[in-house]
């Protein structure tokens, strides 16, 4: 992001008030738990997913979003293959962005997500306890949609405005744990994203 801190206009029509945004549905995940006392909240993380692989707005027998289930420990792990590889996990991300831009939110933003695993960042280790964790609906191998970073960017400048120590520090997945994760992938357009964010703010 740019070294200057943007003065943020109050046209942005997302605001998040006492940890939850405006215009998500909330769905809650048991994965999470408190933040450790003294840490603020300064960086924002954008990752991928999609359950199966590269397979988007799949569902289970009852219509529930694969990766919705997922973070809800509701994922039948013998409805598909690749579920058993990832039999037990508990994670979760605070926001879910689908391919049409429809967000779910499942964490409170001011309680910590599991959803880098192990990470660090600018030489700071354990990146949940400071973060906001944000999925995108995709994978390293196709574009992201208009409504996503149209979404993603209103998404952030709320988030910029209600924890303003997140504005210089956002981030990839693969940026804090490198080797060990790809996404949001080379799909991603930072640049774009960048774009988007500078609409909604005044500079």
């Amino acid at each position: 992001m740019p070294a200057s801190l943007p003065h943020l206009s109050s046209a942005s029509p997302m605001t998040i008030e006492d940890g939850l945004l405006s215009t998500a549905t909330w769905l809650a995940s048991p994965n999470y738990n408190v933040r450790p006392k003294g840490l603020s909240i300064d960086a924002i993380v954008v990752h991928n997913i999609s359950l199966p692989p590269n397979e988007f707005g799949a569902c289970d027998a009852n219509g529930r979003h694969y990766v919705k289930a997922l973070f809800t420990n509701q994922l039948d792990w013998d409805a598909h293959p690749y579920f058993q590889t990832i039999k037990g996990a508990e994670v979760s991300a605070h926001l879910f962005i689908e391919r049409d831009g429809a967000i779910t939110q499942f964490v409170n933003f001011n309680e910590r997500a599991w959803h880098a695993g192990r990470s660090s960042y600018l030489g700071r280790p354990e990146c949940n306890d400071y973060s906001i964790g944000i999925e995108l609906e995709g994978s390293d191998f196709v574009s992201f949609t208009s409504a996503q970073y149209e979404k993603l960017a209103g998404v952030i400048v709320a988030i910029y405005k209600a924890y303003p120590k997140t504005r210089r520090h956002l981030t990839g997945h693969s940026d804090i744990a490198p080797g060990r994760k790809t996404d949001p992938g080379n799909f991603f357009e930072w640049a774009r994203l960048r774009e988007g964010i500078s609409k909604i703010t005044m500079i």
